[in-house]
This record gives structure tokens, sequence and C-alpha cells, in this order.
């Protein structure tokens, strides 16, 4: 066989193309109509580049017995010429080359900044309602209109036609499964307003008097009044804003207003969205990916003038302008941050203690919001709410003990000895920081690694350095006797002995993973736990020392020096198990059921020596 090589031109099937266009691009029928809207506005505001009297109005007319909406416009009008080039081509559409944005172009892009259109298929959109679409058009700088027809196959139909005002008006002749278009008007009216609310250019439907849309946005002003944009974006997103960001940005342009939402979103649960605007049309009410992830509170309204729509028109492209817009608004979110830190702290902390849970998650991988909560970020300690800054300033290291830290920051995690830890802490001019809060604990954490001072981080625990001499003045602690350890081993806690106050015999201090760990324990014995979580249970538990609770015998206490010094099958031996019991409890410890049983045999065994004695 010879070999052989020609060249063949690309072929389009325009009646695929079309319906491509309805089932895969557009994601709703009703962009047809925001797409004929913007065709329109464009029209218009051509118009007013020549003509600088002229206002402009788009109508809207359903007409429901013969199934037809039209789209007039008084703009700047087709030629017949302009027609026969444009509206049949796919690809090149007239606005995009005006604006210079289509390789075809010879006009320099930018001259015609405040036209939406680019690509010239959003005219083809209509296909998907109508079976049928009828242009007129007449030029304000030619006397002769023309009329376009089609029928969404392959042939156009042109035609002289007679108009005696300059602008355009599309028909469609609705499919039958479409025919709601011509008949309910508040469909129509609730697309106009979805899409077309910020268009400088009123619309009308139905030949109503009033417009549809509210064209006016205090955020698009040069110098817009705070007030007026606060009460603007509570009617807009019908919440009320608890601060509000004025948007003014020169380079990339961006011009709108966020606001912090009173919506609660804990940890890393909702994202942050805006309403985006191109040229006053919008594009998307809720665009993600622009606002950091950690503001997942920010809600607002952004013309970003220098990014670029999809195709679809309903999406803003992911590229390089994107980015730094992105980026541009980070940092701009920051700087409104750090100047309420600044000016309005108490505002910030509402703020801040609002939105704790996202703030102190988000402050983990973002080192500038860590650095910003520093100073504002409120944390719960034995002294009150006091910030970093404050707490640092407060836990000066006594440099008889330490010799390797300036600064030494003491922490518990555990909710329920919050109070027996406070009255540890109640003569002591370092506070204890209580991050019983999700991600606080690591917030406290990564805040000390940040300071550039020699700062260490130090859970409440005899067994920190320092804790039993500075906090409760003891310098004899030790671990207990072997046999006590092991009399005492069903409370499945570290046994200490140490001399203190000779009111209190034990002291009770809890272990938070320990705590976790024995929940979990009661849960998998009464088949509570799917197995796939718990082998990611138990492989999250492997790892690290075991965690115990602890207790500080007192061997200032009598009972407990007496008990002390006689053999583990003594009565008060089984008294002094019993007042561990009790301090454990106390502190809310979860001990174990075989300790029930244990304390039943000690109040027996107490109750026999009893009779005994008195018999």
């Amino acid at each position: 066989m010879a070999n052989w090589t020609r060249r063949i031109p690309f072929k389009v099937d325009i009646a695929g193309i079309i319906q491509i266009m309805g089932s895969a691009l557009y994601s709703r029928p009703d962009a047809a109509v925001r797409e004929l809207v913007q065709n329109s506005h464009d029209a218009a505001m051509r118009r007013r580049q020549v003509d600088l009297g002229y206002q402009g109005r788009i109508d809207i007319l359903q007409f429901p017995e013969q199934g037809i909406i039209e789209f007039h416009d008084d703009g700047y009008g087709l030629s017949p010429e302009d027609a026969e080039q444009y509206l049949g081509t796919l690809g090149i559409g007239l606005t995009g080359l005006l604006k210079g944005e289509h390789p075809s172009s010879v006009l320099p892009k930018g001259d015609q900044q405040q036209l939406i259109g680019m690509f010239g298929i959003g005219m083809f959109s209509a296909f998907m309602l109508a079976e049928r679409m009828i242009v007129e058009s007449r030029r304000v700088d030619c006397e002769q209109a023309v009329r376009w027809d089609a029928e969404g196959g392959t042939d156009i139909e042109l035609s002289s036609w007679q108009r005696e005002q300059a602008g355009t008006t599309v028909r469609l002749l609705l499919k039958p499964q479409f025919r709601n278009f011509a008949t309910d008007s508040q469909s129509i009216e609730a697309v106009l307003k979805e899409y077309t609310d910020f268009l400088t250019i009123p619309i009308h439907l139905n030949g109503s008097v009033a417009r549809v849309n509210v064209i006016h946005a205090s955020w698009f002003e040069a110098t817009p009044e705070p007030e007026a944009i606060e009460l603007e974006l509570a009617s807009y997103f019908d919440e009320t804003p608890l601060d509000v960001i004025p948007v003014q940005l020169q380079r990339p342009a961006i011009q709108g207003a966020l606001y912090i939402s009173p919506q609660r979103t804990p940890g890393f649960a909702g994202e942050s969205v805006v309403t985006a605007t191109l040229r006053r049309m919008v594009i998307s009410r809720r665009l993600r990916g622009l606002l950091p992830e950690w503001a997942s509170f920010l809600r607002g309204v952004l013309e970003l003038k220098e990014c670029s729509p999809t195709a679809s028109r309903e999406d803003l492209v992911r590229d390089r302008e994107f980015a730094i817009a992105s980026q541009a608004l980070e940092i701009h979110l920051f700087e409104h941050l750090e100047q309420l830190a600044e000016k309005q702290p108490i505002r910030l902390r509402s703020i801040l203690t609002w939105h704790r849970y996202t703030f102190a998650g988000a402050a983990l991988s973002e080192p500038r919001l860590r650095a910003l909560l520093r100073r504002c970020y409120p944390f719960s300690t034995s002294q009150g709410e006091l910030t970093f800054h404050e707490i640092i300033q407060r836990s000066t290291a006594n440099p008889i003990f330490e010799l390797e830290a300036d600064y030494v920051v003491w922490f518990n995690t555990d909710r329920r000895q919050e109070g027996w830890i406070n009255a540890l802490f109640t003569h002591h001019d370092a506070p204890c920081v209580h991050t019983v809060r999700s991600f606080e604990e690591s917030l406290l954490a990564s805040m000390v690694a940040d300071s550039s001072d020699r700062a260490e981080l130090r859970v409440v625990s005899p067994a920190s350095p320092g804790f039993a001499a500075q906090i409760l003045q003891i310098d004899d602690m030790q671990e207990a006797d072997p046999q006590w350890a092991d009399f005492l081993s069903d409370t499945d806690a570290i046994v200490r002995m140490a001399s203190f106050d000779s009111n209190q015999p034990v002291m009770a201090f809890l272990n938070e993973r320990h705590e976790v760990i024995k929940t979990f324990e009661d849960l998998k014995k009464n088949g509570g736990i799917p197995s796939g979580f718990q082998r990611m249970i138990d492989q999250h538990f492997a790892q690290g020392e075991r965690a115990r609770n602890e207790i500080l015998l007192n061997r200032n206490h009598r009972l407990i020096a007496r008990a002390l010094e006689q053999k583990t099958s003594s009565p008060l031996a089984s008294v002094l198990r019993l007042l561990v019991v009790s301090a454990l409890r106390t502190a809310g410890a979860s001990l174990p059921s075989s300790i029930i049983n244990q304390q039943q045999s000690d109040l027996d065994w107490i109750a026999d020596c009893l009779w005994g004695q008195k018999s």
C-alpha cells in the first residue's frame, strides 16, 4: 500500500456544538437570560462611549400565549455587516474584539473595559431555551436595520429591516419545556436579581416603571461611607456583620466590601465565600478559593477587574491574576485585623471570642495570624482571661530553680480540675493557662515556640520540672514504695509521696490523655466503636509513653503518715486507699469498675476491725 498525506480542514457540527453548550458548558438553563442581558448591557455601554447624554435602558417582555420572551435595548446596535460577520460566528465575539481580547483584534486591549462579553458564544446559549431566535437591530450610525433569524441549525437568514430607533431586540420562541420563561415573571425577576443587581443600566420587566436591578451599591463608590456599607451588606446578605472591611485596592484593582459573619463555623468546617462581579455583572454568588482558607467567617461582594471569567461565566479562571488578587486580599485582611488590634482591641477581642475555634485552629499554620493573636486572643487562666503577651510577662522563671529558661508557662488541659489548679496558683505571680478548648494547647505551644525569649511550656503535673518545688512548695517528693504502689495499682495512677499542707491528705492530678483512653476503653467494652475507628484509636494511643493520672500522698498528714508506717494489710491502709479513690473521683477521674468492688471490700474490712475493737 502506498504512503500518503493530505490536509483536511476542521469540521464543526453547529447543532452539536449548541447541544454541548446546553448540556455541559452552562450548568443552568436560565444562564441564557443572563447572557442576553449581558449583550444588551454591552450595547448600552458602547453607546455611552459616543453619546455623553445617553442613559440607556433594557426591557424584557413576556408573551405567555405565544411562548415568547423578548430582550430590548436602545444601545449601540448592529449594522448588516456586523450581524453577518459576528452573530453567526462562534468564538469571535464583537465585544471581545472591541476589548482587544481576541487574537484577531486590531484594537488595543483595554479600550472598552466597561464591556462584559468576550468569547462570542453567549448569544448561542439562547438555543438551550429556544427553538428559534430572531434578532432585529439598527446601529446608531447606520440607516439600514437588519433582521437575523436562526433555528439552531447551520443556516441563518439575514434580511433588511425597518427600525426607527437604534438598538436591538432579541426574540426567543421557546421550546415547550421552557415555556415557563414566558409565563412566570417571578422566576425571570429572580434570575435578574441574582446576576444583574449591580449593572448600571436599568432593567425593566414587562413595562414596569420600577427597575428590577438595584444599580446602586455603596461599596462600589470611590469613598464609601462605612455605615452605609454595613447597612447594605446586612440587607443584601440578611445578617448583621460583626465587622466590615472596605476593599479599595489599586493594584490589583479590587473594589467592594467584606464582612465578618456572625455564623459560626468551628475549626475548618466552613469555607469563606464571596459574591464576585466583573463589570458589575455577578459571576458567582459563592466564589470559593479567593479568600484565605483560615478566614471561613468572611462574606462579601468584590468587583475583580483584572480576573477573567470562565467560558460559561459561572466562575473565574484560576490563573496568575486570580492568585495575585487572592494574595492581595489576604494582606489587606491582615492589615485590617492588625489595625483593629491597635485601635479597637475590645472590638477585635469580641470577634475572636465569637469565632474562637476558627481563629485558634487557623493560627497553627499561619505565623502572621499567630503573631496577631499573641496580642489579643483571650486564653482562660487561673488569673482570668489573659492574652499570650500578658501571660508571658507574668511567667518569669525563678532564676534559683531555672537555669535554661527565662520564662515558664504552665498549662492545664483538663476542665474538671480548673478549680483545683486555680487554688494551687492563687499565691503565685505566674498564671496557669487552661487549654481545655480545641486547638488551644497546640496554639499555646506554637506561641511559646515563636517567642524570641527562652521560654518553656510545662503541664501542671508533679512530674514536670519545677512544678513540685515552685508551685507546690515541695522539695522531698519521691516515688512511693513498691508495696504501696502495688496496693494502689487498681487506681491505675502513679503514686508519689511528699510533705505539704498537713490539712490535705492526698493530691490528685489528672492526665487528659489517660482519661480519653479510659473513655474509649469503656466504649470498646460496650461495642460502641466501629472496628475501623477502633484501629485508628489504637494506633494513635500506641505512640508515646503510657498516660496515667498522678497521686501525691502527704507525709505531713497524721493519718497518711501512720498508714505509711504500717503494712498494706492494716485497716489504715484501706482508709488511705479510700482517700486516694475519693481524691481521684473528686477531680473527675474515670475509675475502673474494679475500684467499686475494692471500695466495698475496704469498707467491710474497716467495719470488721472497728466492731472487733468495740467488743
